[in-house]
């Protein structure tokens, strides 16, 4: 038998899903006759006719039926093999930025299969998945809803995801229930257009009531003054997860429902580089789902990772 080459294989499979040269054609950039060609050296090469053809309907022989199948293990093979080969180089340099937080153990996961670069830049959500919407990041770690995947072109793995808690006044650290909460939103929606849909999907949601503020005190020091302010446990952002609180300020769990904000590994759909594919593997693999598919957690309705169709958690309102 003659050498069969893996390209004609992939060209067999396209005919053989769409049963139209000239659709198999548009999808695999080619031109219709050079792809007529190399089906018929391909079935030449393996002795056997794998399309029945004529000038109005193109159907598979059963040849070519039993072959599929197996044609298309192979290539998933081919592919794999791939993508091992480039996590075991390393050799490939990708670019991540991020918003706020970014796994502790970024480095030991990624060093075996590319070189991961950290982006100086700290930008909100919406700005990172620009950037790796228009090429100058690979990668990027932050927050987005499916219509911002949509229509950036982008896919999301899940990665990381903080449970929100309340900052308040005084000594009581006892839970308090979302539709008890007060929850900031900014009048700077440039700054915080991420922060701002996920914020006002609570309050729509849970029952929280809306504070409108103009100083862009989602978090930092004034944050905390107008937790002193509000006669209210204040929901925290994930900017503030971290920051130490005032002395004089307390911190206290959400229940009735649970609040999660989820961090997404975000690339772009028509990636194909096996580094960059590889350092999204060595990242998300293994997470887990974090809590955020409890039975009383909440997530956007729009959250990739939210389970399509679940009945809202406890303490939500219904919007049906």
């Amino acid at each position: 038998m003659a050498r069969v080459e893996l390209r004609q294989l992939r060209y067999f499979v396209a005919v053989a899903e769409e049963l139209n040269f000239g659709r198999a054609a548009e999808r695999l950039l080619i031109a219709g006759p050079s792809l007529s060609q190399q089906i018929k050296a391909l079935e030449r090469d393996l002795g056997v006719r794998l399309f029945d053809r004529d000038r109005r309907s193109v159907s598979l022989t059963p040849a070519g039926a039993d072959l599929l199948p197996h044609t298309r293990a192979l290539l998933e093979r081919a592919d794999d093999l791939k993508r091992r080969a480039g996590r075991l180089s390393g050799s490939q340099s990708v670019r991540l930025g991020y918003v706020n937080w970014l796994p502790p153990d970024l480095t030991s996961r990624t060093a075996a299969v590319a070189r991961v670069h950290v982006d100086a830049w700290v930008a909100p959500s919406h700005t990172q998945a620009a950037r790796v919407a228009d090429g100058s990041l690979d990668l990027a770690v932050c927050w987005l809803r499916n219509e911002d995947l949509a229509r950036l072109g982008l896919r999301a793995r899940l990665i990381g995801a903080d449970r929100l808690y309340a900052v308040a006044k005084g000594t009581d650290t006892s839970d308090v229930r979302a539709r008890d909460t007060d929850v900031l939103i900014d009048d700077d929606i440039t700054s915080w257009a991420s922060w701002n849909a996920y914020a006002e999907e609570v309050t729509q949601v849970t029952g929280a009531r809306e504070v409108r503020i103009s100083d862009g005190a989602v978090t930092g020091p004034a944050f905390f003054d107008h937790v002193r302010r509000c006669t209210r446990p204040v929901l925290n952002s994930p900017k503030g997860q971290t920051t130490p609180l005032p002395p004089d300020l307390v911190r206290r769990e959400i229940v009735e429902p649970r609040i999660y904000w989820t961090w997404s590994l975000v690339r772009r759909a028509d990636e194909d580089r096996p580094g960059v594919l590889a350092a999204v593997d060595a990242l998300s693999d293994g997470v887990g789902d974090l809590g955020i598919h409890d039975p009383d957690a909440w997530l956007p309705a729009d959250d990739p990772h939210a389970i399509q169709g679940r009945p809202p958690a406890a303490g939500t309102r219904s919007t049906g």
